[in-house]
């Protein structure tokens, strides 16, 4: 007679009971083995004894079972690492620094600012920092490395970057500047994104020979634009540079890809609201700031760093996040520049270092990565 569920339930309820106290057993062996790798001065990874182990425990789980015992011993390697990690780590600075933050924690980000932004008044990067700052002196820059400059060398205490879009994907160039700048993320939001077709006073959309605007406007009307082949395009710095660009060329032959509030800044006329391939287009923006500064509400934690080059590590640095219970919102990788084929991985966390056991986290993956920068602990802002 086959059990019921109830029966089949209180059969797993014992087996679960007997492999918690065969797991506690295990990690309390694990200790032991730590304390006789730091006395020897042995790594805490050993592969051969991994594959040994993994090799004869999915050999005995049978050819049905051999996958999944193999997964099994894969995390509980990955947390018997964890553990010993924890329990021979010296004190690092990078925890020690989390831990400060977490005690002064500011209570409100500052409602006056000098902020720097890439572009021109209407960019969508000025309208974003109106939204985040209510009284923001703005200094417009050039570029979006002269906004990171700013920031690092003091000329401004924070600025304003596009970091990705709904659909044009990840603004790469800052990605790459991220590499190459000191600075900590203390807030987030998203925009929408209304693009529209502008020129000047008078102007037909049929004399329309050349459009300008930025690489990622452009991307992001990749269909309008491919609709209309024989219309030349030129990318520029800015939205708001392309259409004041416009506005002083003279030229009824040319338009700009840019926002609404361009058309009154800048004495333009709209020729088409239909440009943007979708109506749902989002923009993410960052705010950053020189020194590490974390702020009430603070929900989520930007991660970069890059991987041993070699097979397994990616997923070790994931299995850590995965094994804390951690929402991983997004994972960016990168090019290395001058190395073949090796990246730079940028994670975002769902997670705030006032909880101890999210700073040691982060502590385990810098001891597991060649690389980490601790990018910003932030508020999203809807």
């Amino acid at each position: 007679m086959e059990l019921d569920l109830k029966e089949i339930r209180k059969n797993l309820d014992t087996i679960d009971d007997q492999l918690i106290t065969l797991f506690r057993n295990r990690m309390e062996l694990s200790s032991q083995v730590a304390a006789y790798k730091k006395e020897s001065g042995m790594p805490i990874l050993d592969t051969g004894r991994e594959r040994q182990i993994i090799n004869r425990v999915s050999a005995a789980a049978g050819e049905e079972f051999e996958h999944y015992a193999k997964l099994l011993y894969q995390t509980i390697f990955n947390v018997s690492r964890a553990y010993q990690a924890e329990l021979l780590r010296p004190a690092s600075s990078l925890v020690t620094k989390l831990e400060e933050a977490a005690k002064n924690i500011q209570p409100k980000m500052p409602g006056r600012a000098l902020v720097a932004c890439q572009g021109k008044e209407g960019a969508y990067s000025q309208k974003i920092c109106d939204q985040m700052f209510e009284f923001a002196d703005i200094l417009y820059m050039n570029s979006f490395n002269d906004v990171f400059k700013a920031v690092e060398t003091g000329m401004c205490p924070f600025g304003i970057l596009p970091i990705e879009n709904s659909t044009a994907g990840s603004v790469t160039q800052v990605y790459d500047l991220m590499e190459k700048h000191n600075f900590h993320i203390v807030r987030a939001a998203r925009q929408r994104i209304e693009h529209r077709l502008l020129a000047l006073p008078g102007t037909k959309f049929s004399d329309i020979t050349e459009i300008v605007s930025h690489e990622q406007a452009l991307r992001q009307c990749a269909a309008f634009l491919s609709a209309n082949p024989k219309i030349k395009v030129t990318a520029m710095e800015n939205t708001a540079v392309a259409a004041n660009f416009v506005a002083n060329s003279g030229r009824k032959d040319l338009a700009a890809i840019a926002s609404p509030e361009c058309e009154q800044l800048y004495g333009l006329e709209t020729l088409s609201t239909q440009v943007s391939d979708s109506d749902h287009n989002f923009t993410r923006f960052i705010c950053i700031a020189k020194d590490l500064k974390v702020y009430e509400g603070a929900n989520k934690i930007s991660l970069m760093l890059s991987a041993a080059h070699r097979p397994g590590s990616l997923y070790r640095l994931l299995s850590h996040i995965s094994v804390m219970g951690l929402n991983l919102t997004k994972l960016e990788s990168r090019p290395m520049p001058g190395k073949d084929f090796e990246f730079r991985f940028f994670f975002d966390i769902e997670a705030s270092i006032k909880d101890p056991a999210v700073r040691n986290l982060i502590g385990e993956l810098k001891n597991d990565s060649d690389q980490l920068v601790f990018l910003g602990n932030y508020e999203e802002m809807k």
